[in-house]
Parts: C-alpha cells; structure tokens; sequence
C-alpha cells in the first residue's frame, strides 16, 4: 500500500478510464466513486444494453422512451452497487492482484462500514427505479438478486464466472421486456441467452488481463480455463451470440431488414476475435471496452427489427 502523511494515496486502477470526471471530485468524494466504478462507465454501458435492446425488440419505441431514461439511471445506480457489493466481498482476494490492489476497500481508503452505507445509497436510487416499473417487472427485476449476491463467489467455486456474470448483468433485458409486454415470450429469453453469450465472450477477454495474478492467488476464470483456446473460445461465444440474436428476431417476426442489421455486430466481434492476443493486456482491455460500441450496434439491429 503507497502511504503519504499516514493515509493511502488515492489512485486510479489501472483500467480507468483516462481523464474522468472522477478526478474533478472532491478528495472526500473520490475513493466512493471509484469503488462504485464512477470512473469506469463500461460497465454501466454493458448492463444498460441488454435493457435497451428488451424495450426496444419488445416494441416499446417510441411510445416507452422513458423507459431507456429510466434503466439508463438503474444501470448506474445497480452496477455501482453490485461493484461495492463485490469489492466488501473481495477485499482480501482483490489485494493480491496487482490491477486490483488499489482499489478502495482494498487499499484501506474505504472502510467496510463506510462501503456498506454506500451500498445502501446506491440501493435506493436503483428502488425509486424499480417503483416506476409495472408490477411483474418490478418482480423479475427482483429476482435477480440472487444472482447478484451469489456472483462474488463464483470466482471460488467455479471456472467459469463469467456465465455467472452473463446471467447477472443481461436480466435487465428481461426486465425490460417485461415493462413493456407485461409478459416473457421466447424472444425474450432468446435475447437474454444472445446477452449471455456476449458476456461470456468480452468477460473472457477482460480475464486476460490478470491471468497470472489470479493463477497466484487462486481465482478461476474462463481465460484460465480455456488457456491456449481462447481466441477459439471468444469466437465461439460471439458466434452463440449472433445465433442467439437471429433466432429472437424471428420469434419476434422481426423486419428483414433486421437481419441485415446484424452483420454489424457480427462484424464487430469477429473483428475483436482477430485482434485478440492472448499476451496482450493491453489490448485485452481496449477489445473489452470497444463492446460499448458492439451493445450499441446490436440496439440499432433491435431498433430495425420492429
């Protein structure tokens, strides 16, 4: 642990985002919103999605647009939770990995009592969320918790996490089908199964970054698992993906034009599979981060299909 004056430095981790608007905080202020992941919107991007393609192939643009205002804040407010939620979970394990030792919990700036009042915050703005939604939404948005509360220790118990984080991070799109449709076909659940896929695949990638460290300190992961067969791995679940994604289109009686709307993001992922080096952390993270862009093409083919 850096110290300065008796008090850990406060520092960015290594996959921040350049130049947030974190830095512009308060001192006070900082270290909360880094362990909410302030200063890493990917993430929030990656859960958002999946809720913007369910409201938007379950035909609820336009007539619903305050439903993408609404799971946009959800999406902030619940993935910071969950990111509390798994660093108080974590804390020892995340100070043995160097890309994660300088986190806030982990580096002693934040305290867990502190951490949980935090958490809390962050749960009642993802409440006055949940409240807007239509009774049957608001009960598979709560369903999911169980997911969440369980997913910090898949990483123990498991090599493949990243499933465990496909379920967790895509039930939005469920929840989002629900507000619209009162109800969950089976494109819903396809589309759901598409977002499973995706998250194996640029989670897998985002593994690659720490495959030493967790190998020292004992944390499994698909990056691990598949070894010398990860390209093929992440290709293989980009490929699931897109599958995924054709087959909701036709439950869905989507417009053919959607189709066509779908070699993009199809396009995109097999162009992240070629890039992907194994040996390459850096890279690894820039490939995870570019499926902001990828979420953002797959709503664009939704937006087509209806």
């Amino acid at each position: 642990m850096s110290i300065s004056e008796g008090k850990p430095i406060d520092r960015a981790t290594p996959d921040a985002a350049t130049r947030s608007w974190v830095e512009w905080l308060p001192a006070g202020w900082r270290p909360y919103a880094r362990l909410a992941r302030f200063d890493r919107p990917i993430g929030t991007w990656l859960l958002f999605w999946p809720c913007a393609w369910g409201v938007a192939l379950a035909g609820g643009l336009p007539r619903d647009v305050y439903l993408v205002t609404l799971f946009g804040l959800g999406s902030l407010a619940m993935r910071g939770a969950g990111c509390v939620y798994n660093d108080i979970v974590d804390r020892d394990l995340d100070a043995r990995v160097a890309r994660t030792r300088d986190r806030p919990l982990a580096s002693g700036r934040v305290s867990p009592r502190a951490a949980w009042n935090w958490l809390f915050a962050l749960c009642l703005v993802g409440l006055l969320v949940l409240v807007q939604l239509r009774p049957l939404a608001q009960a598979v948005a709560l369903a999911s918790l169980a997911l969440v509360a369980a997913y910090p220790f898949m990483k123990r118990l498991t090599w493949w996490p990243q499933a465990w984080l496909g379920l967790t991070f895509n039930w939005g799109a469920l929840v989002a089908w629900t507000a619209v449709a009162n109800g969950i076909d089976p494109a819903a659940l396809l589309l759901y199964a598409a977002g499973l896929f995706w998250t194996l695949g640029y989670d897998t990638v985002y593994a690659l970054q720490d495959i030493e460290d967790d190998a020292l300190a004992g944390i499994k992961s698909s990056a691990r698992r598949l070894g010398a067969r990860v390209r093929r791995g992440v290709g293989l679940f980009y490929a699931s993906s897109i599958a995924c994604l054709t087959g909701a289109f036709v439950a869905a009686g989507a417009h053919p034009f959607a189709f066509a709307a779908l070699l993009l993001p199809a396009a995109h992922f097999a162009w992240q599979t070629a890039m992907l080096d194994p040996a390459d952390a850096r890279r690894a993270l820039t490939l995870f981060r570019s499926n902001a862009a990828a979420g953002l093409l797959v709503f664009f083919a939704c937006l087509v299909a209806v």
